[in-house]
């Protein structure tokens, strides 16, 4: 890789220094009716209002839920906490609930503007498009080969959805490959501020790459925001310079930078069903939800093949309380005490994934598919944890192709059977 260029697993015959910030599309994304302020709820449901409880109580973070999961024994923080030193600050939670805030104001305010811009001739360069269709088809190429089942589940969104899909996962792939692929020992905090400087051009229509013009493109036609990606890059910063989590709080921020961040990005993407009764922060929330699940799921698979590398992203506290410590966990001993501990972690994850799966519900109809496909695959690893005794050492814990298989009729069944409730009132088709 020549970290200076930072030309990230691309051939260099990719490489192509043409602009799209002309090129305009008609946005695709969907806007909903702020009037009902609630999580999910329906028509004539009480109401329920959020609450933050303070530590080690049963409950769990905004983003997925609204009350505590019985039996459930983790460490939650209020939106305030105390320092050794006694000054009060934010928590994680808070700080990734006002980005949540932000993108679902940033969605509506965006999706309200009517104005439609018409494309003249003279405002496309020769052979852009040509050009541009070949970049998202090496999207489609990337997305096929390392994400194979949530790009089956693509294939059934609309062609514009589906190609912005492809490009933001290739963009997320491309980030996370700086600091966990083959030259991770070559990147430096420098190297980052240079991709961000990247992304930025990204955003500004000027590509640097067929990768980065296909993202330039998707970012014009939704109202994607660019701070969920400068978020993302911000967790391979943790990455390089943190190897350890004091507590679930210090981990949920983590696990927002590089995992619930994609929720964020692909939500003006996969649209909201027009008869929604949800806001649009719900929806956001759900898909964070989805993140933060995925990565603590990751997290939990991959306990032996962090610990090789010298990393632990357990919380260090709730390991203390189970009786555990760094050097059980490099030793791999799987111990009643791991077994307990595992339980918890496996409940945590579960509860995030149930909060998302609600979400699900409220997308456009076509971008459901591969969401749903995506979360009953991945909550499958957490089921094989058990399934090998919690040896998360010297096992892997994967979904065999056959389970693959089978989850995507099941998936594709309940999206059709699962429909949010219809709102009587008119709503302006996209």
């Amino acid at each position: 890789m020549a970290v200076p260029q930072l030309r990230v697993a691309v051939p260099a015959e990719f490489s192509t220094s043409l602009g799209f910030s002309d090129v305009v599309r008609e946005t695709g994304g969907r806007m909903l009716n702020t009037k009902h302020d609630c999580r999910f709820q329906q028509r004539r449901r009480k109401k329920k209002a959020w609450s933050l409880f303070s530590l080690l109580t049963n409950t769990n973070y905004s983003c997925a839920g609204l009350g505590p999961e019985k039996d459930l024994k983790l460490s939650v923080y209020s939106s305030l906490v105390v320092n050794p030193a006694g000054d009060v600050s934010i928590s994680s939670e808070q700080k990734v609930l006002d980005v949540v805030l932000k993108q679902a104001a940033l969605m509506e305010k965006q999706l309200r503007k009517k104005t439609v811009i018409e494309v003249k001739k003279d405002m496309v360069v020769p052979g852009t498009n040509y050009l541009l269709n070949e970049a998202y088809d090496r999207c489609r190429e990337v997305c096929a080969e390392y994400a194979k089942t949530f790009y089956l589940g693509t294939l059934l969104m609309t062609p514009e959805r589906r190609r912005a899909i492809w490009a933001i996962y290739v963009w997320c792939r491309r980030t996370d490959e700086l600091v966990d692929g083959p030259n991770a020992s070559h990147i430096t905090p420098s190297a980052l501020d240079r991709w961000q400087a990247r992304l930025e051009g990204v955003f500004a229509g000027r590509p640097y790459d067929m990768f980065d013009a296909a993202l330039s493109d998707t970012v014009m036609a939704f109202p994607v925001d660019i701070q969920p990606f400068k978020d993302m890059i911000e967790g391979m910063r943790m990455d390089l310079k943190k190897s350890r989590y004091k507590n679930f709080d210090e981990l949920y921020l983590y696990c927002y930078y590089v995992a619930g961040t994609v929720g964020l990005m692909s939500v003006p993407v996969m649209g909201i069903a027009p008869e929604s009764l949800a806001t649009t922060e719900s929806v956001y929330n759900a898909a964070l939800a989805l993140g933060i699940a995925n990565q603590l799921t990751n997290i939990l698979r991959d306990v032996g093949e962090d610990a090789r590398r010298g990393r632990v992203y357990l919380p260090q506290d709730e390991l203390a309380m189970a009786g555990l410590s760094d050097e059980d966990i490099f030793s791999g001993k799987v111990s009643d005490r791991w077994r307990n501990f595992m339980m918890n972690q496996i409940k945590r994850a579960r509860m995030f994934f149930q909060e998302a799966e609600k979400g699900v519900a409220e997308l456009n109809q076509a971008s459901k598919w591969p969401v749903l496909a995506s979360l009953l695959l991945y909550r499958q690893i957490l089921d094989e944890i058990e399934a090998n005794d919690y040896d998360c050492f010297t096992k892997r814990a994967y979904v065999s192709k056959a389970k693959k298989l089978m989850a995507l009729p099941l998936a594709y069944g309940r999206t059709l059977i699962n429909h949010p409730p219809r709102k009587k009132t008119e709503l302006v088709k996209p």
